[in-house]
């Protein structure tokens, strides 16, 4: 594939990343604003030699991607908040038995069937497990249509080294906008596979399983898989970082609402606020040090998400009484403004009404 820049939709670059990363097998059922990834695979995975199947629910297609993940196959489903609700147990049972595999959230607003609008409120389900049990997912954040593209590659990557389901966790923002995206002429390959349940043809019998029943198995299984999530967390943690020297205030925002909070900082410090920006890009491992080292130096942060407040419990145990947190939320498919965000900053930073002016 020649290298070239295309002016493409969110979700399709993503199933493009998709392709690109080796991804064979897809299964998945229909949900908006998801059904671009869906409606683009069902024609061009094929074309690539994979299969593409459109399951009779939800939990048909996580029990599939289980299923061809064990086989050792990169698979890969999608759906939003609703459908990624009945996918929590096969989720669950994905991560006990240490199954990679990846799993787009294209969030929609809710609780409950809520509506097509964007939000940020399935953060606490992504990355603090929403299925039960001791586990966690690698969970990443793209904010924008290159990112879509090129996180799911890192997604299946992760995900097969780690022995472990990963996330793309975005939303109807960057699902349905287009940008210009630079395709590069890269290919990605998965790994062998010695564990996987391929037939034992020429070989002793091998399982693949979460379930654990003799005496101190599955306190074992439980401090094995902690083990991998510390390993990933000294590794594999991602976040763009944008603080000046001495800045008055950090903000720390991730995916669509990031990108208005970077349009915030750029104009405060237009005017003489001095102002930075932290943004998570791995969501889990998430990014301790790099905040707490932030909000240390700053004394303060401002939390920005599209919810009621979900990150902003993890950024206050990133400081650790390093300094103050505030938030500013968002719910129910609300988008903020740069001209909010900016009200925000100026409050926070003592900016009187001579210094707004720019006079």
């Amino acid at each position: 594939m020649p290298e070239e820049r295309v002016l493409i939709r969110g979700c399709v670059a993503l199933a493009q990343g998709a392709i690109q990363a080796g991804c064979r097998f897809y299964f998945g059922y229909p949900i908006t604003p998801q059904n671009d990834i869906p409606e683009y695979l069902s024609e061009h995975l094929p074309r690539a030699g994979g299969v593409f199947i459109q399951a009779e629910s939800e939990l048909a297609s996580i029990n599939m991607l289980m299923g061809a993940a064990a086989a050792g196959e990169r698979a890969m489903t999608s759906s939003s908040g609703p459908g990624i609700s009945l996918m929590q147990e096969g989720i669950s049972y994905m991560a006990g038995s240490e199954l990679p595999g990846v799993i787009v959230n294209v969030t929609r607003s809710g609780p409950g069937l809520g509506g097509i609008a964007p939000t940020q409120g399935d953060y606490k389900q992504a990355t603090h497990g929403g299925g039960h049990g001791d586990y966690r997912m690698i969970v990443l954040a793209p904010n924008s249509v290159q990112e879509m593209h090129d996180l799911t590659m890192e997604a299946f990557n992760l995900a097969d080294a780690y022995r472990n389901p990963a996330m793309i966790l975005t939303d109807a923002i960057l699902g349905q906008m287009k940008e210009p995206m630079l395709i590069e002429n890269r290919l990605s390959k998965a790994p062998p596979k010695p564990w996987a349940v391929t037939g034992a043809k020429g070989r002793s019998p091998q399982l693949v399983k979460s379930l654990y029943l003799k005496e101190g198995e599955m306190f074992e299984h439980n401090w094995k898989m902690y083990e991998k999530y510390q390993e990933l967390a000294k590794n594999e943690v991602r976040a763009e970082v944008d603080l000046p020297e001495k800045a008055d205030l950090v903000l720390v925002s991730f995916g669509s609402c990031s990108r208005v909070v970077q349009t915030a900082v750029k104009k405060a410090r237009q005017r003489g606020v001095n102002v930075g920006m932290v943004r998570p890009i791995t969501l889990f491992p998430f990014p301790m040090e790099t905040i707490r080292n932030a909000v240390k130096q700053t004394g303060r942060a401002l939390v920005v998400e599209m919810n009621t407040g979900q990150m902003v419990d993890d950024v206050r145990l990133a400081a650790a009484k390093e300094g103050e947190i505030y938030f500013k939320g968002y719910p129910g498919g609300a988008i903020p403004t740069p001209g909010e965000i900016e009200e925000e900053i100026d409050k926070l930073c003592e900016v009187g009404e001579k210094n707004v002016a720019g006079s």
